[in-house]
């Protein structure tokens, strides 16, 4: 069966996250955006843990759902994990590492034990994604001796300062970070700011899969990147599609396109300053305006480490889909900001009658999406799904801005009466 799953987001109980990300606002939206799996986020939490014990009960093998709830999202047990440590690689200087690390379980039995271990390394109840001052090497070995059903994921590799191959702090190699335990490093999550093409170009990537998650801090923002799979609905039959990287199982990721992450280009929040990789260098990575080094960004960094030209695909290369999410698409297509009170409106008229957001976005008919929204929002989706976007790229922590169309028409909501195509209220 078709599976779409996202399998890293924060709860309520990590630091900068909505108070409304619970499991039952989780489940809501899952259904709203059309995902079937959804990552708990923040197993090591203890307040975190009771309620994902009170409020869930198992469903299919490593998979639970909401306790009394006939058409429940199926959830599994995930974590990210930060691990700040100083090491040396033979030929570098020593320097501090900040590499977060996802971990997928199939039990709480284990990660009761996982928890146990960690708790007398570090603080587990500070964060939702807890610090702790240990190898990310020994993170892994911990781990899979505790289950070696789990799933060691490095999280989003690229970005400047918590990552693995991130600009500030990682390293140039997996195995540099992981040594003798790289072969049981089966996947890498590209995060916003990469997607699968710029990682294509790295060969030491291409025996791992490439996977999406939204790592959200909100439950409005699940989704934002996934991945889709045809398997059975298991723990085991998802890893297992993850871990041979079989394109049969593991059909296609949904990426934001890259530029629209908030660490794709080099620059200089404060000063304004944005750069692609060949402007930074001219610069010999100083800021223009303050003096200091720029903020490395993504492309910069696999600009660096790459060893094939942009445009090289592997044999056995996952695809990926690139997409905007919905609201973002309504609001420049319409020629506002999603915090606009018109943008709601015309989602909700979208997913009540067009089943869900992914399906508008990757599956429904134009004509339908015209018929329960606008002519312009037809055509803005058209463009999404034909790559046919204008972005101005982020950089420094400010994200990507989209724009479509250079002068809007009037452009109000369609007010088809056919009972198909009401809109009503949703949220």
């Amino acid at each position: 069966m078709k599976i779409i799953a996202d399998l890293h987001i924060h709860s309520k109980y990590s630091r900068a996250t909505s108070p409304l990300t619970d499991l039952e606002n989780l489940d809501k939206w899952a259904k709203i955006k059309g995902i079937n799996i959804l990552g708990t986020g923040d197993f090591t939490h203890p307040l975190w843990v009771k309620e994902l014990k009170e409020k869930l009960e198992p469903a299919e093998q490593g998979l639970f759902k909401l306790r009394k709830l006939k058409f429940s999202t199926r959830f599994v047990l995930t974590a990210e994990i930060s691990c700040i440590y100083s090491k040396e690689i033979v030929g570098k200087p020593k320097k501090t590492r900040k590499i977060h690390i996802i971990v997928l379980a199939p039990s709480f039995h284990t990660i009761d034990k996982i928890n146990e271990k960690l708790g007398a390394i570090g603080n587990l109840k500070s964060d939702g994604r807890p610090i702790l001052g240990i190898d990310a090497k020994e993170l892994a070995k911990i781990i899979l001796d505790i289950d070696k059903n789990c799933l060691i994921v490095p999280a989003h590799i690229w970005t400047p300062w918590f990552s693995v191959f991130g600009s500030k702090s990682g390293f140039d190699t997996l195995e540099e970070c992981f040594e003798d335990y790289t072969k049981y490093i089966y996947a890498a999550e590209t995060g916003l700011s990469s997607n699968p093409s710029m990682n294509w170009r790295l060969s030491m990537l291409d025996n791992i899969a490439l996977i999406s998650n939204s790592d959200c801090h909100s439950p409005q923002k699940i989704g934002r990147e996934a991945n889709v799979f045809d398997t059975d609905m298991s723990y085991g039959a998802v890893i297992e599609a993850i871990k041979q990287k079989n394109k049969k199982k593991f059909l296609y990721t949904i990426e934001f396109f890259p530029e629209e992450g908030k660490y794709h280009c080099d620059g200089h929040r404060l000063c304004n300053v944005s750069f692609k990789p060949a402007d930074s260098k001219k610069n010999n990575n100083i800021c223009p305006v303050c003096k200091k080094p720029l903020t490395i960004g993504v492309l910069n960094r696999v600009e660096e480490l790459a060893d094939r030209p942009e445009g090289f695909i592997p044999e056995n290369a996952v695809p990926f889909k690139s997409l905007i999410p919905l609201e973002e698409v309504i609001a420049s297509s319409i020629g506002t900001t999603a915090a606009s009170k018109k943008v709601p409106v015309i989602y909700n008229g979208l997913i009540n009658n067009l089943d869900n957001e992914f399906n508008v976005l990757l599956e429904a008919d134009i004509e339908d999406i015209k018929k329960a929204s606008s002519q312009n929002i037809a055509d803005g989706i058209l463009k999404v799904r034909n790559g046919d976007v204008k972005i101005s790229p982020g950089y420094d922590g400010v994200y990507g801005k989209i724009k479509f169309f250079e002068d809007l028409p009037n452009n109000k909501p369609n007010n088809n009466k056919n009972k198909r195509f009401l809109q009503k209220p949703l949220l």
